[in-house]
């Protein structure tokens, strides 16, 4: 590599930040067994004899729809994973994966047709040549389409 190659940097971001288990709230997001989980039910248990409150929390996995659960003092922090949603025009369908384009011009070419309706529906619109957009929801790297436009 000579000294007029540059090669990448990292900004250092991470895919998550702590939050207390107190502050996390029904329909928002945290990292259960490792997986970025949509909180869909949370519960909080009275202080016991070692002194703190119990928070139990269900969560389903964002990408693959498995349930989690896991249980956490009031007082200690969880990750949560940071979530954006952005929107792609369609600009190819393959047999597993999107090509897809930003509003900056940049292609994304590593999400998945999803199942179901909606993949059902970007294959129609695909096959009838429409101009059509998705909604991607992207954290940790993974990326999901969750709505056709």
């Amino acid at each position: 590599m000579s000294h007029d190659e540059f090669v990448g940097a990292n900004a250092g971001a991470s895919d998550t930040y702590p939050q207390r288990c107190s502050a996390l709230r029904k329909g928002g997001y945290a990292i259960i067994n490792n997986r970025p989980c949509k909180i869909i039910e949370l519960s909080t248990a009275k202080p016991g004899k070692h002194g703190h409150a119990k928070v139990r929390l269900i969560g389903i996995d964002i990408f693959n729809k498995h349930k989690y659960e896991t249980i956490c003092p009031s007082t200690h922090n969880m990750d949560v994973p940071h979530v954006t949603k952005k929107d792609f025009q369609v600009l190819g369908v393959g047999s597993r994966f999107l090509s897809l384009l930003d509003d900056r011009g940049h292609m994304k070419d590593d999400i998945e047709v999803p199942d179901g309706d909606i993949g059902k529906k970007i294959r129609e619109k695909y096959k009838n040549e429409d101009d059509f957009e998705v909604t991607v929801l992207i954290t940790m790297g993974e990326g999901i389409v969750i709505t056709v436009k």
